[in-house]
């Protein structure tokens, strides 16, 4: 299932979640516009990687580009592919204006970027030891679908329905939409033993549960939760 747009228009321009967009695809396009050395190079140093951040591994010394710590930030920003980009920044795009509106610019921003951080350390906190470079948005995104449920559990969001030799699309409730992509990713992660995916599923899940923590204490005065 794949969704395609919501029914809630936004009051305000979304100028936060515009800049992730355009500031994820330029970087995207720079990736692709290395040779394959420097773009595992650039993915290495700019990526969280869990040795680097939770022992005393260290990336080596033409590759500390960054402090470590500011790697969970800069991760974010990284993606594996075109298939990656433009999922993350689908979701982002049609979830992503409306808990800024209700957030606003500023809070959401912050709001943005401490799901991401966290759903980092939920990711390498499942493997401290790896090598393994964590990138990509969809921590943070994760944590925008968490408010969204909290938010707009009544929203409608129209979903391309992939089944096969056969596609429709049906306007589905937000609330049964995000809730089965929590239980996919739940599911996937415990039918993957040790945390061994290619696909950080425990960065989404971290990212999920942080931005339902969070959305509280964030949103605006005047917005309810659950409208």
């Amino acid at each position: 299932m794949i969704p395609l747009k919501d029914n809630l228009p936004s009051a305000i321009k979304p100028v936060v979640t515009i800049s992730l967009i355009v500031v994820c695809s330029c970087i995207f396009l720079w990736q692709k516009s290395l040779d394959v050395t420097a773009s595992r190079h650039a993915v290495a140093a700019l990526g969280a990687v869990p040795a680097v951040l939770l022992t005393d591994a260290r990336l080596p010394a033409d590759l500390q580009w960054i402090p470590r710590f500011a790697s969970p930030f800069t991760s974010m920003f990284l993606h594996g592919g075109w298939m990656h980009l433009l999922g993350n920044m689908l979701f982002l795009c049609i979830y992503g204006d409306n808990v800024e509106d209700a957030m606003g610019h500023a809070r959401y921003c912050v709001f943005y970027f401490l799901c991401g951080i966290a759903a980092v350390f939920a990711q390498a906190l499942s493997d401290p030891s790896s090598a393994f470079p964590i990138i990509g948005a969809s921590g943070a995104i994760s944590g925008v679908l968490g408010a969204y449920l909290l938010l707009f559990p009544r929203a409608r969001v129209l979903t391309l329905v992939l089944l096969p030799f056969f596609f429709t699309t049906l306007r589905m409730p937000a609330m049964l939409l995000l809730l089965l992509w929590f239980a996919v990713q739940l599911l996937s992660d415990l039918a993957v033993p040790d945390g061994g995916a290619s696909v950080a599923f425990r960065a989404h899940i971290g990212g999920f549960l942080t931005g339902m923590l969070l959305v509280p204490f964030l949103k605006r005065r005047d917005v309810a939760l659950f409208a």
